[in-house]
């Protein structure tokens, strides 16, 4: 799917219906933007509920907390 969008004066930017649809996004979420070279990675934050189990089975010795960092 192509779908383009032109950002206007006030720097916003309307999603195309077809991409919403697609995604399923709605009116109210919120989004996060990650810069990618010389992109943008544009991606829905998600509910709380919608993160859990994601780290199953996730190693729970070795990793790094705020006192590994100088």
């Amino acid at each position: 799917m192509t779908a383009t969008a032109t950002l206007s004066s006030k720097f916003q930017i309307s999603i195309p219906k077809a991409v919403r649809e697609q995604q399923h996004w709605e009116a109210g979420q919120e989004f996060v933007f990650i810069p990618k070279g010389k992109g943008v990675l544009v991606m829905p934050v998600p509910e709380l509920e919608q993160l859990a189990g994601i780290a199953k089975g996730a190693k729970k010795d070795g990793y790094r907390d705020r006192e590994d960092r100088y």
